[in-house]
């Protein structure tokens, strides 16, 4: 999980580097805040979606997600527990065991490894968490 590191123009950055934003014992997020900064970005939209990792500390990364209607996330995997929480719309998670609808405030845990694709029907958000376990690959 990478934030993009595009340029408005040579030299300008579109966020801050990311040892500028993490790092503190405490971080205090306020997500409707984010997701309108997020939404508001100059850069184009990819599959439907932005996303900017809020925090990472050890093991754990913090994702936020604003997606457009119809965007998705591609098929992946992680070596590491994942937290799919749907913050607004609705949004469909599929791996092999089935299909997984989340509206607002569910919260969908998928062991390492597992692969899986989130799409939305309608604009929506969401906060993704990955925990990583040693010796997951």
């Amino acid at each position: 999980m990478s934030d993009s590191h595009e340029i408005n123009s040579p030299g300008e950055r579109l966020r801050a580097r990311p040892e500028e934003r993490f790092g503190s014992a405490v971080n205090m997020i306020s997500l409707p805040e984010e997701l309108q900064k997020l939404r508001g970005e100059a850069t184009p939209v990819r599959q439907g979606h932005r996303q900017i990792t809020l925090d990472q500390l050890g093991p754990m990364t913090l994702v936020l997600f604003a997606f457009e209607e119809g965007g998705t996330l591609h098929d992946h995997k992680a070596a590491g527990v994942v937290t799919i929480q749907a913050i607004e719309g609705e949004l469909t998670v599929r791996t092999e065991d089935g299909e997984y609808k989340l509206s607002p405030n569910m919260v969908l845990v998928i062991a390492p490894n597992i692969r899986h694709s989130v799409s939305a029907a309608q604009a929506g958000a969401m906060l993704l968490t990955v925990c990583l376990v040693p010796n997951q690959t």
